[in-house]
């Protein structure tokens, strides 16, 4: 990758990032709604930090991303990556609709894959691994409840390293809304759509691609021709760290049962259902989820090195 342009006035990264990104030198933007919302404290704090040395690992740089005193911080400090695990801190959820309400206040905010997105197109970050992607709720069609990670996704100059996206939802029409945006998807050695808790889903992936380098030159010709959206990368799994298939999809049945009877919806939902099925697995879930998002953060390092090389 070349070296970078200055960075927007109002994004703050740390120095390492702002010097790895002048230097064209390999980058992983990370999400913090994982460290704030994703998981129970202190493994939320001890995966963050686990995720940062995975890409460094790898040969790339980190960038962890949220909102801190009216700034859009790009990176963070391990200080700041504590602020964000705090329990008893009020950090809230953002997406697009919710940053600038956060900027304004001056409070904490933590980003969602759409609002990581944001700030990895802004500053130019080719590469983001996350745990698994937002897409239609089931019941969708009915309640239009879709996340907003796909329409950001489909304006976003970025590669979304996932274990899919997240089995709470319905993945059949997540996988056709994706279509709809134009937005490729491919599965890393598999021809199996991944099922974020388990490698298999039963729906095929549209592309399949299985090297880190192959992946970087198709990010390369997707975007030197002016195909201006994003890539889902599908990275299944490991399979010595998948969940037992019947127990993670009767939680997940049972879960969503509890949210509806609640009337649980909205920004509320995804936290409350990763969180009951966390207890229902009791701990099966959690383990899978810190499992299946290193893996990811391995692999965005390895592309990220491969698109930085040429």
């Amino acid at each position: 990758m070349p070296p970078h342009a200055a960075l927007p006035e109002h994004l703050l990264p740390t120095e390492e990032v702002r010097d790895a990104l002048a230097e064209g030198k390999p980058v992983v933007a990370l999400e913090s709604t994982i460290i704030a919302h994703g998981m129970p404290y202190p493994y939320n704090l001890d995966t963050a930090r686990d995720i940062e040395r995975a890409v460094r690992d790898g040969g790339a740089v980190p960038a962890t991303v949220a909102l801190i005193d009216g700034r859009m911080c790009v990176g963070l400090t391990d200080d700041q990556l504590a602020r964000i695990a705090d329990p008893n801190a009020a950090v809230r959820k953002c997406s697009r609709r919710d940053m600038a309400y956060v900027l304004s206040r001056r409070t904490l905010g933590a980003t969602t894959v759409a609002g990581t997105l944001v700030v990895a197109h802004q500053a130019g970050i080719p590469v983001f691994a996350t745990g698994g992607i937002g897409g239609v709720h089931r019941g969708g069609t009915d309640t239009l409840d879709v996340s907003a990670d796909l329409p950001e996704l489909s304006r976003s100059r970025v590669a979304v390293v996932s274990a899919g996206a997240k089995s709470i939802l319905d993945l059949g029409l997540t996988l056709e809304y994706l279509e709809t945006l134009g937005i490729p998807v491919v599965g890393v050695g598999t021809d199996e759509f991944p099922a974020f808790y388990t490698r298999s889903s039963g729906l095929e992936v549209p592309l399949r691609l299985d090297m880190p380098h192959e992946i970087a030159r198709l990010m390369r010709a997707q975007w030197t021709n002016r195909i201006d959206s994003g890539i889902l990368i599908a990275n299944p799994i490991p399979e010595v760290a998948e969940a037992a298939h019947r127990p993670i999809q009767a939680a997940i049945t049972q879960s969503l049962h509890e949210a509806q009877q609640r009337g649980i919806k909205g920004r509320q939902l995804t936290p409350f259902l990763l969180d009951r099925i966390q207890q229902l697995t009791e701990g099966a879930s959690l383990t899978a989820n810190i499992a299946l998002v290193l893996h990811n953060a391995r692999l965005g390092a390895e592309i990220a090195v491969a698109y930085a090389s040429k």
